[in-house]
C-alpha cells in the first residue's frame, strides 16, 4: 500500500485527471438540467451519481495490475506472498475509490443540491459501494493484466460482475434520500456485505494461482 500510495503521489496526473472527470462531469450535469429551468429529481441525482462513481471506479482500479511490469511482477513474487499482494490493491483502492465517492458527493452538494435525508445511511452505502467496486475491479484487473486485450477485456469482465451489487447500491441510495430509517435497508445492506466477502473471499482463494500463471 505504501508503495502505491508513493506511485500515485508522483504520478499525480492520473489523480489530477480523475478529480477532474469527476468534477467536469458534475459540471455537464448541472448545466443541462439549470438550462432546462428545473431542479434535479432525486432518483435522476442519484442515477447520475453512481453511473460517474462507477465510471471514475473503472478508471481508477484499471491502473491496479495494468501499471505493473513484468519485472516488478517477479521481484515481487521473490519478496512477498500473493496474498499480501492482492489484500494491499483491494485496500489501496478502497480507500481512493472512497475518496473520489466523498469527493462526488461533496460536489453534487454543492452543485446540484442535497436531496439525502439520511445522511449516514448514504455514507455507509457509499463505503460499501467504494469496498465492493474496488475488491470487484482489482481481481479482474489482475486478470485483464495477464490477457493482450487488456482494457477490453476488464470493461467485459468487470461491468456484469458489478451490476447486482449497482443495483443494491442504487436501492438503499433511493432509501436514504427518501428518509427511511436504517431497518428499511437492512436486508441490502447485509447482502452487500455478504458480497464484498464473498469477493474478497474469492480473491484471496484465487489470486495465487493466478500470480503463478
Amino acid at each position: 500500500m505504501q508503495k502505491d500510495f508513493r506511485l500515485e503521489w508522483r504520478q499525480r496526473a492520473a489523480l489530477n485527471g480523475m478529480l477532474l472527470y469527476v468534477g467536469s462531469t458534475v459540471f455537464v450535469c448541472y448545466l443541462s438540467f439549470s438550462l432546462r429551468g428545473g431542479q434535479l429529481p432525486a432518483p435522476a441525482w442519484n442515477a447520475l451519481f453512481w453511473i460517474v462513481l462507477l465510471f471514475s471506479a473503472v478508471n481508477a482500479v484499471a491502473k491496479g495490475f495494468l501499471q505493473e511490469s513484468r519485472g516488478r511482477m517477479l521481484y515481487y513474487y521473490t519478496v512477498v506472498r500473493p496474498q499480501a499482494v492482492i489484500l494491499a490493491k483491494i485496500s489501496y483502492n478502497a480507500l481512493l475509490l472512497l475518496g473520489l465517492a466523498l469527493v462526488a458527493f461533496f460536489l453534487y452538494a454543492l452543485v446540484l443540491g442535497n436531496p439525502v435525508q439520511n445522511v449516514g445511511l448514504f455514507v455507509g452505502n457509499v463505503l460499501l459501494g467504494a469496498v465492493g467496486f474496488a475488491s470487484t475491479l482489482t481481481l479482474v484487473s489482475g486478470i485483464a493484466a495477464k490477457a493482450t486485450n487488456s482494457s477490453t477485456l476488464m470493461a467485459v469482465l468487470g461491468f456484469p460482475l458489478m451490476v447486482p451489487m449497482l443495483l443494491l447500491l442504487i436501492k438503499v441510495s433511493k432509501n436514504a434520500l427518501d428518509g427511511l430509517e436504517f431497518e428499511a435497508s437492512q436486508s441490502s445492506l447485509l447482502t452487500l456485505v455478504a458480497l464484498n466477502m464473498i469477493v474478497g473471499a474469492v480473491s484471496y482463494l484465487l489470486f495465487p494461482f493466478l500470480w503463478r500463471s
